[in-house]
């Protein structure tokens, strides 16, 4: 069953109405309303690319937090062949809010990191809505250790609202492993590719995507803060998150204008899950065409690179 985001009431209507004549169909076979069904499925097509055509800022975060997009485990299992997943922080627990492994992108072996927000309410729960906790973070360090130990590429895939704040969090060290782990990507001399498949939240999210190249799908965000809690601090009032939106700059085409993101991956008209295979397969396109950008590349070129990639973001944001 097909979920509808707020702005796609009227969409949701038509569609509606063009799978209620069909289902009359399967009732009487004499009934043939495959015309007006057509027609239906006709204008739901053209209002489907009027709605997606010039979204706000808002409507992309609506979109960004579609429950139905690819999660961080249908990426590896598409894209990450032999892939063995690697658990725990060797210190306190296994975070499942953060998965990880070693897998073969087009028979390369590389180690794999994203969060995974779960796609019903029993995983949700288990995956804590794709906020990792420090145990997360202080995993996601040990496999970048291992990856810069075997010479083995880092991809990250980015999906999270933030990371978690609960108290338990807190006491455990969660800013001290956000910043221990945005320590490692710059550390690690291996190539390091960020994607952006959803919403990519605050420390969170910078704590996997301090990379040497940062991609974002189309409707994809990316932000310091979600609009929700930059309303609530500006305004006192969450309900203005749609200005908040509008001044975070937070799509990934402002994001690339400012140098933060470095290649757009588009998405099937009405977002990537109304094409779940077509989005998997452009990111894993976009994934290998970065990873040959950086081929030849030594350790201290790769460090380097990624270093001034992140000291020339704020020159390019007072310029723009």
């Amino acid at each position: 069953m097909q979920n509808y985001l707020e702005f796609e009431r009227p969409l949701a209507e038509i569609e509606g109405k063009a799978a209620e004549l069909r289902a009359l169909t399967k009732t009487s076979k004499e009934m043939n309303v495959e015309k007006e069904a057509s027609a239906l499925d006709k204008k739901a097509a053209d209002l489907l690319i009027n709605l997606y055509e010039n979204l706000t800022p808002w409507r992309k975060c609506q979109v960004a937090r579609h429950p139905d997009r690819p999660h961080c485990k249908d990426y590896i299992e598409k894209l990450f062949q032999d892939y063995i997943p690697l658990s725990g922080d060797r210190n306190f627990a296994d975070d499942h809010a953060v998965m990880g492994g070693i897998g073969r992108f087009n028979d390369q072996p590389v180690i794999v990191l994203g969060q995974e927000k779960g796609y019903d309410t029993k995983t949700r729960i288990e995956r804590n809505f794709g906020m990792a906790r420090p145990e997360g973070y202080r995993k996601a360090i040990r496999l970048m250790d291992l990856a810069d130990r075997f010479n083995l590429p880092v991809i990250t895939l980015v999906d999270t609202p933030g990371a978690y704040p609960g108290k338990g969090a807190e006491e455990r060290g969660q800013s001290e492993a956000i910043a221990r782990s945005t320590e490692k990507c710059l550390q690690i001399g291996v190539p390091l590719i960020s994607i952006i498949i959803g919403e990519g939240g605050s420390g969170g999210a910078v704590a996997f995507a301090t990379a040497n190249r940062v991609i974002m799908l189309q409707h994809s965000i990316y932000s310091v803060i979600s609009p929700e809690g930059c309303a609530s601090i500006l305004w006192k009032d969450a309900e203005k998150m749609r200005e908040a939106a509008e001044a975070l700059r937070l799509t990934a085409q402002d994001l690339q204008k400012l140098g933060v993101c470095d290649l757009i991956v588009e998405e099937p008209i009405g977002g990537a899950q109304r094409g779940r295979d077509v989005t998997i397969r452009a990111v894993g396109e976009a994934i290998d065409a970065q990873l040959e950008s950086l081929k030849g590349f030594d350790r201290k070129t790769l460090i380097a690179d990624r270093r001034q990639r992140f000291l020339d973001l704020g020159e390019k944001g007072l310029a723009s």
